[in-house]
């Protein structure tokens, strides 16, 4: 899965740091990032390289994370143009590219980056907000607020119905991915994940569903969500019925039909996990 980068190690405490001539930069604008991409491979400017065309990024860079005692920063400045050989790559490219560690920097750091970007006035008093110097927060200095990144519960479902795995097609209307996915949806307030699984299953296929698992849990920074994986079988009729404003299919398929697909999504994981007959 896209956040399995072993041996490399991603540290998310946050801290208050200078960014240095060979610290790595990321600039976003317009749902892209600005990298070089040769042959597959993507890299990210430097501090130093970023000085050609933006001489204020030891002030305004961003401390985000660490990989491999590496620091990471962000530059939140949208008018830095393409320069040398780096172009602003759209996100969703990223699930093409590698190597993994770095892919894994960029579409987090979409996260964090779509966060401040969003939280820039208060929502309870409008005011400004200003970044926290000892936590990643923004805070209110009006109404004292304090906002921390938004992480979306979600969950996928592998509904199983002795050697068959329900897989599921989204209706063009509500999403632009176009192979074979689980069911999946967001946690509601006040929700357990188990009572999610049971409510998605009922409103996108009609079934009902027992022996709910945990499977794995994953972030997945192109919708900001992190997602928990759950094994569960049918309980009584296997009989779909689809909510067409959602999905456009959902069918029954054995290990065998199941097709090869990439597991850098838990999603993906899942599928290959039932198709290998792992225990799951």
């Amino acid at each position: 899965m896209i956040q399995e980068i072993l041996p490399h190690v991603y540290d998310v405490t946050y801290k208050k740091a200078e960014v240095m001539p060979d610290d790595t930069v990321l600039v976003y604008r317009d749902g892209a990032l600005l990298c070089r991409v040769v042959d597959g491979i993507v890299s990210y400017p430097t501090a130093r390289e970023i000085e050609s065309v933006c001489r204020d990024v030891y002030k305004k860079a961003k401390f985000m994370f660490v990989i491999d005692g590496a620091n990471f920063f962000e530059v939140q400045k949208e008018d830095i143009k393409p320069f040398l050989d780096y172009e602003y790559v759209p996100k969703l490219a990223f699930r093409q590219l590698s190597p993994d560690y770095l892919v894994f920097a960029g579409v987090t750091g979409f996260h964090v980056h779509d966060w401040y970007a969003d939280t820039s006035y208060c929502g309870r008093c409008g005011s400004n907000m200003k970044g926290s110097t000892t936590k990643r927060a923004m805070v209110c200095p009006s109404c004292g607020k304090t906002y921390y990144p938004q992480i979306c519960p979600s969950v996928i479902v592998g509904v199983i119905d002795g050697d068959r795995l329900l897989l599921a097609k989204y209706a063009t209307s509500h999403s632009k991915h176009r192979n074979y996915a689980l069911i999946a949806g967001y946690v509601e307030v006040g929700e357990s994940f188990e009572d999610t699984v049971r409510r998605e299953v009922m409103e996108e296929v009609g079934l009902k569903v027992k022996n709910i698992r945990y499977y794995k849990s994953q972030p997945w920074p192109f919708t900001n969500t992190l997602l928990a994986g759950y094994f569960c079988e049918v309980d009584g009729s296997s009989e779909v019925t689809v909510d067409q404003s959602e999905l456009s299919t959902a069918v029954w398929l054995t290990r065998d039909e199941i097709p090869q697909i990439s597991t850098v999504s838990l999603t993906g994981t899942m599928m290959m996990a039932f198709k290998r007959n792992d225990r799951v």
